[in-house]
């Protein structure tokens, strides 16, 4: 009988261990889906150019909305988190410091990802009764790119802010 209790112990053991390793396996796997992806965030300095245009999209999208007028880098924050899930969350604030009053004010404001496959990801438009420009939205990436945070003011004067945003996990399907 110690004979048949031992070989029946043996087989659960060796049993229970399979399992225990398959687990264990498939954790480690199942972990690297789960895990999040990493993202850095680039910014320029103040007196640094700004990105190139990379691609014919966005410069329609340039020549649609801006015509060929002057961006001068300041007075918009664009701002990222230096660490964000993936590609298919990412959260952005963008700012003004520019004055909301009837004779000037921020009348759009202009997100663009360099290379995701619709590059103008949102357009947003103000009127001086809103007050200071503060928004908070979502955005998705295809993959590492530069961001573009663009004012235009009922002037006509158009300010910027861009960031370059690496992400290892594609957002756009």
């Amino acid at each position: 009988m110690t004979d048949q209790n031992e070989n029946g112990r043996r087989r659960f053991l060796q049993a229970v261990g399979a399992l225990g390793l398959a687990a264990a396996v498939e954790g480690v796997s199942g972990a690297r889906k789960a895990l999040p992806a990493m993202t850095r965030v680039t910014r320029l300095a103040a007196n640094d150019d700004p990105p190139p245009i990379p691609n014919e999209i966005v410069a329609k999208i340039y020549q649609d909305r801006f015509q060929g007028r002057t961006i001068t880098t300041g007075h918009v924050t664009l701002d990222i988190p230096l660490m964000a899930e993936d590609g298919r969350y990412v959260p952005v604030i963008l700012e003004s410091d520019l004055p909301m009053t009837a004779q000037q004010y921020v009348k759009s404001l202009f997100l663009i990802v360099d290379h995701n496959p619709d590059p103008l990801v949102t357009a947003f438009h103000f009127t001086p009764a809103l007050g200071p420009v503060n928004l908070q939205t979502r955005i998705k990436m295809k993959r590492t790119s530069w961001i573009r945070g663009i004012a235009e003011l009922n002037t006509g004067e158009l300010y910027a802010s861009y960031l370059k945003v690496e992400t290892t996990l594609n957002g756009c399907g």
